[in-house]
């Protein structure tokens, strides 16, 4: 039920899912769906939820495989250019979708959304921090600065992708986090040529 409404939330938003939209795109009532979310703010936070496991079963875990320090990070931008590429969602990216219908509005959703982006922005500055550590980023590097310029290609690239050509959109997010990385490398042989 919640992979379909994360779906649902990615192409008509998380303001426009509706246990009514949910329970047309399943093959359960509206009154089924009352039994585990009571409202449609309950619903939303749920979606929330899920999406963020979904987020980080197929985009963070696997890129965790690599080694630790700057490929690492690479591969996390990589793993959300893939999730992205691969179509996973109909809507593209479900919190880069929410996160802009919600970012001027209050209350628990846009509360949990923004705690989910500061998860998510921890997760690549602790990422470049530990390649720092690592020798593999030149000391000094602002970890904090690497992970916005990482988050802010990946976001870019799901806008783009929406409305031009998505190959060449995911090829030029994929540059430009080589570009921010590579004058920091202690060792250009960490990264791929672009």
């Amino acid at each position: 039920m919640l992979d379909a409404a994360i779906e649902l939330a990615s192409v008509e938003g998380l303001g426009g899912l509706s246990l009514s939209q949910l329970a047309q795109r399943l093959p359960v009532t509206k009154s089924a769906l009352f039994a585990h979310w009571a409202s449609k703010e309950e619903l939303q936070l749920a979606t929330i939820e899920h999406a963020r496991e979904q987020f980080a079963n197929v985009v963070v875990r696997p890129a965790l495989q690599s080694p630790r320090g700057v490929r690492r990070l690479f591969a996390v931008h990589e793993s959300r250019l893939r999730f992205y590429a691969d179509g996973v969602l109909p809507g593209g990216c479900f919190f880069a979708n929410a996160q802009y219908e919600y970012d001027a509005r209050t209350g628990p959703v846009r509360d949990r959304l923004a705690e989910v982006s500061a998860e998510w922005l921890a997760t690549l500055e602790r990422l470049a921090r530990e390649a720092v550590q690592l020798g593999d980023l030149k000391p000094g590097t602002d970890p904090e600065l690497v992970a916005f310029g990482v988050d802010a290609a990946g976001t870019a690239a799901v806008y783009r992708s929406r409305l031009h050509e998505p190959d060449r959109t995911y090829a030029l997010s994929r540059a430009a986090v080589l570009r921010l990385l590579r004058p920091l490398l202690t060792d250009p042989t960490l990264l791929p040529e672009e």
